[in-house]
């Protein structure tokens, strides 16, 4: 399996959201399914909540263990090994022409965010962006077409 990239935040995050889900939320849910099974009797409003405690439960159990192989095969990126060109965990600023600059950070798919500005080293911008560095055009093969970026800074 390929390594999942992942900034020191995105590790944390990561780390603390499965040891959430294997002590609170494991619990919340083991408890939640007990008592739709104790309120067997009740009729089919009591096989509902049973069968909604076993999907959830599911999903719980499935993301703790979708979690464990993402941090198992994690590889930080560092902080340090910063060289004027884009790559995962550098922030670039870049402008299309008639638009206004746009800054964003190269991180791995598993911690993307466009929204907020993280883009995934594999999504079409931030796989065109790698290996570039300031004052570089890049033309950027995306689903609705083509189009070109000026590289302006990269931190």
């Amino acid at each position: 399996m390929p390594p999942t990239y992942l900034t020191q935040e995105g590790y944390k995050k990561l780390q603390e959201e499965l040891e959430y889900l294997r002590t609170t939320r494991r619990k919340e849910v083991a408890d939640r399914l007990r008592e739709a099974l104790e309120d067997g009797d009740a009729g089919v409003d009591a096989d509902a909540e049973c069968d909604a405690a076993r999907n959830e439960q599911s999903f719980v159990e499935g993301r703790i263990r979708e979690l464990e192989l993402i941090l198992a095969n994690a590889k930080l990126i560092s902080e340090d090994d910063k060289n004027g060109l884009v790559q995962i965990g550098t922030t670039v600023t870049i402008q299309e022409d008639g638009m206004e600059p746009e800054a964003y950070t190269i991180v791995g798919a598993v911690e993307a965010d466009p929204r907020n500005g993280l883009i995934s080293n594999e999504s079409p911008l931030g796989k065109a962006l790698l290996t570039h560095k300031k004052g570089d055009l890049v033309t950027v093969n995306a689903p609705n077409g083509s189009f070109t970026v000026s590289v302006l800074k990269v931190e």
